[in-house]
């Protein structure tokens, strides 16, 4: 993990994010989804995680999408509250403002069913949510025909990459995922916050399921664990960033920050709260970003 030795001043204007990492898969074919920044918050506790997305995406023209997200455990889906982004972004900055930049500074994570059995649907703001068990890539793909279906659409738009992609997620034990729908055009379009919270013996975030998207991107993750980690199986560790020297927040502060994180991070007297970050064509992500 490569790490900046800078006392860093983070601003985020909510417009530009592009939160949430997702497969996409556009009613037509033919028009290219774009990504160009990811942005994230991710509360672990060693068992359990919450993920907190939003989404601002673009298209090469104007198109409904099918967005999937794989999780590794069965997840509640709520609203999410943009407000917990910025509370996080300035409680770094409020601490790292009182610390003097250390140099040099290092860490342990900066050392040099049936097939398509939906279990919960849901509209939440502009979006349609479908939180689906597969257990096979043939039952993915049924699942999406005939969702598209009940669309009044009837072309194929699962693409060979996306179906070798969940047949990985599959052999590797995924059995859950997350469908919405959204409408896209060349404008940029940010929608309402989703998290999301579900089982997981280890940090994940998704990124292989991106590689579907067009061009580069530059991702940004709030990631929030009641110790620093050490063991990233996924994306190797030299490919992210630390932005800055972890903060240490109490109890008293994550309930100000997420009463929701607060609750998970139930038998910790304080956690750890940076920011990591990766960047990189989307095609590039070969492999999701795990810790531990």
């Amino acid at each position: 993990m490569k790490v900046s030795n800078k006392i860093i001043a983070l601003s985020i204007i909510f417009s530009s994010w592009g939160l949430g990492n997702r497969g996409m898969m556009p009613f037509n074919p033919q028009v290219q989804i774009f990504e160009p920044n990811q942005r994230a918050m991710i509360a672990w506790n060693g068992s359990e995680q919450i993920l907190l997305l939003s989404t601002d995406l673009h298209a090469s023209d104007s198109t409904m999408v099918l967005e999937v997200l794989p999780v590794p455990g069965e997840p509640e889906v709520k609203k999410g509250d943009l407000e917990t982004f910025r509370k996080a972004t300035e409680l770094i900055n409020r601490k790292l403002q009182a610390q003097q930049p250390t140099k040099g500074y290092r860490t342990s994570e900066g050392v040099v069913v049936p097939s398509g059995e939906v279990t919960f649907h849901a509209k939440i703001g502009a979006h349609d949510i479908s939180v689906t068990r597969l257990f096979d890539a043939p039952g993915f793909v049924d699942w999406v025909l005939n969702y598209l279906r009940t669309r009044g659409v009837d072309e194929d738009i699962v693409t060979p990459r996306m179906r070798g992609l969940i047949d990985e997620y599959i052999a590797e034990g995924f059995e859950w995922f997350v469908f919405d729908v959204v409408s896209l055009g060349e404008a940029t379009v940010t929608s309402e916050p989703l998290q999301y919270r579900f089982k997981t013996r280890k940090l994940f975030y998704p990124l292989k399921i991106t590689s579907t998207g067009a061009g580069s991107t530059s991702i940004e993750l709030l990631i929030l664990t009641p110790r620093l980690l050490s063991r990233f199986p996924g994306v190797p560790i030299e490919s992210i960033e630390l932005k800055h020297e972890p903060v240490t927040i109490t109890r008293e502060e994550l309930k100000e920050l997420n009463s929701e994180m607060h609750e998970l991070m139930d038998d910790c007297p304080e956690v750890r709260l940076r920011i990591w970050q990766l960047e990189g064509s989307l095609k590039s992500f070969d492999r999701d970003l795990i810790a531990h």
